[in-house]
């Protein structure tokens, strides 16, 4: 904060340009409501150029969902507004790019917010940026009329402290006070932005009186004095709005208000608004399931699965607990012993892991150890209990607001590790509590049903009663996902709250395979259902006496079935179930949950032990490091996206970034010597991306003289649609169904309505499969498939029939998998193909294969 002198007197604060441009007074902008300092004084700037910059420190207290306007607030109360162009809140953010958040704090020159003034400068009445304190302040505009540079030249000084103003609560002092509350409902198109709001407060002005606004839709509420208050009510049109004045004149004030309203305080509003008759009627999806139309819940899975139970709901309830301490020393002496034996509890889950052979994700809880030795929450618990607070209170408040700055950064994996955080800080409260957590008590054959769970939640479930989880919210790629496939729990995410109108007790079938749980199943849909479990346990049975054998159809047809793995404990597992190959090796087990890109060292060692466990006679392909999107790196800053998916993601980040690509193939090649490496790209969709990437191969594979295959992921629609071209220059097709019909069908795969819709056997799917298969086949080619349709049963032969040589699947799925191909016909797998290929619904396949 620069200090000037303005008449021998110190300015309070200066502001510099956010942008650079022409510098103008606020009576020169275009718009009357700015010139007219109705929402306060300050500057005008003709812009030359499109990133805003911060005028002053402070934290940004407003930021509109336009994206055209934020405010930043001084630590001394001053409130700075910059409001970019006119009439751009119509826009509704296209056009525009934030990089701050509500709450951030900024410094002096810091980018906020930037626009292309192409797009903005054609849609909106003018680029014309205003920058206003909405604090009341006055001030003194330095150098008008001339060129100003954004972040450098002081443009605007704040003068003498403004003359104090009686408060409108002394106001009342002096004379009798009413208070009156009228509802009314927003005719604003846009609701209450910027130009309503400052004229609804020049309304106020002219009173005595309080006025008070409720937003009844949301809850929020605020004083109707301040411009970023009621931009903060977050309103819209239809907005029902509670209006309360108090004061000596609160009659005139509150009626001089709903005239202002009325009237749309300056725009143009209409004066009906739809009636209830004519709101949308709730109809039923014209296609999909219907929630609770037959007793099925959808959701999404996040670990595979079925189980037949009763449902039990979980609400975590903590008792209550003082928020002021007996004695400083006594809290702090609770709060180490709290963190001490949560330290100690964690320690024994990670050796009950072990036991429970899924010690290779026990990583989990390590870094959960790290969480209570990290200060952010501790010292910020510590600071509370010597100001006075319990070590109950101090540390639950801590570890919340630690989460939820988590919940708010734009890194979504670290925004997801939330969930961790109040794990860690529920284990030391209960310590703190003296109360336990565990859910030994549920009854047997339980389907537990949740709001979310949390990793250490999962692992110490009793799965002798616990059989299967649904959780209202979570996600499908949680640490809790994971530990429940690896513990092998049915889990289900993201399934309607209308879960909790079921009693405990309710007979459930739940089927994370298909997505949903079905509610008050009759006796023939659970017998059905044994029945289903028991074939596939018998099935599973038989499948691991003869997992050794080769899968060669009856006609002997053979289909190589390889194993997708994550590290060397699978591979030896997969050796174990008579796994032919590794299809794929996911290399990002390396780059994940760590802070610094791993060595050559480390990535050399890790590669030599995978191809060792697998030996020379089983082929490992290594897909390069595939990441962004749904995977970000927390060492790899990758820009915010508007949608990562079609983003930098799989080869895009080893394109852009060909020291770190070059390094990983480097290792891969020094490892071959262990077994038989290939090396496999993510994400290609086009021929200039494989050449440019399989250079950089051919050229550390000169440097050292080895040799590997190289060959690419079929994930995305164009790849597939330029299979004949690729064939001609790739040594092996591996198709990614998962994403492939993601692509395809445009529909995101963890999409809590949609993505039930994801379905590999959809015939544009085959299609695009046999298309590959058909290029590869031509140039004398090999495809596999590493999706997780290469598992379904139902989709076994028509990939057979297709003529896939690979079915590459996780480890627990060898057997079977194996055993299905052996029961099959190799030429009755063509015909089967054939047919399905001129099919026109994913029914309809599906009920060919049944």
């Amino acid at each position: 904060m620069t200090l000037l002198k303005n008449e021998g007197k110190p300015c309070q604060l200066s502001l510099v340009a956010p942008l650079s441009g022409m510098l103008l007074s606020i009576e020169e902008s275009a718009d009357p409501v700015f010139a007219g300092r109705l929402i306060g004084d300050g500057v005008a700037i003709n812009p030359t150029d499109s990133v805003v910059l911060a005028p002053c420190a402070g934290t940004i207290s407003q930021l509109h969902d336009s994206k055209h306007a934020v405010a930043i607030k001084t630590d001394s109360g001053v409130e700075v507004l910059i409001h970019v162009g006119i009439d751009t809140v119509v826009l509704r953010g296209e056009g525009f790019e934030t990089n701050v958040k509500i709450g951030d704090k900024v410094s002096v020159g810091q980018e906020l917010l930037s626009f292309d003034p192409e797009f903005v400068g054609a849609k909106a009445a003018s680029l014309q940026t205003a920058m206003m304190i909405t604090t009341g302040e006055t001030g003194v505009v330095v150098n008008p009329r001339t060129e100003v540079k954004a972040g450098q030249d002081t443009v605007f000084a704040i003068g003498a402290e403004p003359e104090k103003q009686m408060s409108t609560e002394s106001k009342y002092s002096r004379q009798d006070s009413i208070t009156l509350t009228e509802d009314f409902v927003l005719k604003n198109p846009l609701g209450l932005h910027a130009r309503p709001s400052a004229t609804l407060i020049q309304i106020i002005k002219r009173f005595n009186s309080e006025v008070m606004i409720l937003n009844k839709d949301n809850g929020k509420e605020s004083k109707a004095n301040s411009l970023t208050a009621l931009m903060g009510l977050q309103t819209v049109l239809g907005s029902n709005l509670q209006i309360t004045v108090t004061g000596p004149d609160a009659k005139d004030a509150m009626e001089a208000v709903l005239d202002g309203f009325r009237s749309g305080l300056g725009e143009e509003v209409s004066d009906v608004l739809p009636s209830a008759d004519e709101a949308m009627e709730e109809e039923a999806p014209l296609l999909g399931p219907v929630e609770g139309s037959d007793g099925r819940l959808p959701g999404v899975k996040a670990a595979p699965g079925m189980a037949i139970g009763k449902l039990h709901h979980l609400i975590h309830e903590l008792p209550d607990y003082p928020e002021e301490g007996v004695g400083v020393s006594d809290e702090l002496g609770q709060l180490d012993y709290g963190i001490q034996k949560a330290q100690e509890s964690l320690q024994q889950l990670v050796t009950k892991m072990e036991a429970d052979h899924v010690g290779g994700h026990a990583e989990v809880f390590v870094a959960h150890q790290q969480l209570l030795e990290d200060p952010a929450i501790s010292e910020r618990a510590r600071e509370l209990i010597e100001s006075g607070k319990s070590a109950m209170w101090a540390w639950h408040r801590s570890f919340l607001a630690e989460a939820d700055e988590m919940r708010k950064l734009d890194n979504p994996m670290l925004a997801a590790r939330a969930i961790d955080v109040e794990d860690v800080g529920l284990r030391v409260l209960r310590y703190l509590m003296g109360v336990e957590g565990g859910t030994d008590q549920l009854p047997e054959n339980t389907i537990l049903c949740l709001e979310d769970i949390t990793p250490s939640e999962v692992v110490t479930l009793d799965r002798k009663r616990v059989i299967g989880i649904v959780t209202l919210h979570g996600g499908a790629t949680s640490h809790a996902a994971i530990l429940a496939g690896s513990l092998n729990i049915p889990y289900l995410v993201n399934v309607p709250a209308s879960v909790r109108q079921y009693e405990n007790g309710t007979d459930v079938i739940l089927n994370t395979n298909k997505g949903y749980m079905l509610v008050n199943p009759t006796q023939e849909e659970i017998a059905r259902t044994v029945a289903r479990q028991e074939r596939a346990a018998a099935e599973h049975e038989a499948a691991l006496k003869v997992a050794d054998q080769p899968a060669v159809t009856l006609d002997g047809h053979h289909v190589e079935i390889a194993a997708n793995i994550a590290n060397q404990d699978d591979a030896e597992k997969a050796v174990k179930m008579g796994a032919e190959a590794v299809g794929l090796l996911r290399s990002e087990f390396l780059y994940m949950e760590r802070a610094t890109e791993p060595s050559m060292d480390e990535q050399v060692k890790a590669y030599e032990g995978i191809l060792g466990a697998m030996g020379k006679d089983r082929p490992v392909i290594i897909r390069t490091l595939d990441v962004g999107g749904d995977k970000p790196l927390a060492y790899l800053p990758l820009p915010r996206e508007e949608n990562p998916f079609l983003g930098e993601r799989g080869v895009r980040i080893g394109i852009n970034r060909p020291a770190m690509l070059r390094k990983q193939v480097r290792a891969i090649l020094k490892a071959a010597h262990a077994g038989h490496a290939r090396i496999m790209f993510p994400m290609i969709s086009s021929l200039d991306e494989f050449r440019a990437v399989k250079k950089l191969v051919l050229e550390e594979q000169e440097k050292a003289g080895v040799t590997v295959e190289v060959g690419i992921m079929i994930e995305v629609p164009s790849a597939a649609l330029l299979a004949d071209h690729f064939a001609k220059e790739v040594d092996f097709f591996s198709i990614g169904t998962n994403d492939l019909t993601q692509y395809t069908l445009a529909v995101d795969r963890g999409h809590p309505k949609l993505a039930a819709r994801i379905d590999g056997l959809h015939p544009a799917v085959l299609r695009l499969i046999d298309m590959t298969v058909k290029a590869a086949n031509k140039e004398g080619k090999w495809t596999g498939i590493c999706g997780s349709l290469a598992s379904d049963p139902n989709a076994v032969p028509i990939l057979v029939g297709l003529g896939v040589q690979e079915l590459s699947i996780s480890v627990p799925a060898i057997p079977v998998v194996k055993a299905r191909v052996r029961s099959l016909n190799y030429e009755q797998c063509q015909s089967l193909a054939r047919e399905a290929l001129t099919l026109d619904s994913v029914e309809d396949v599906r009920r060919l294969t049944a």
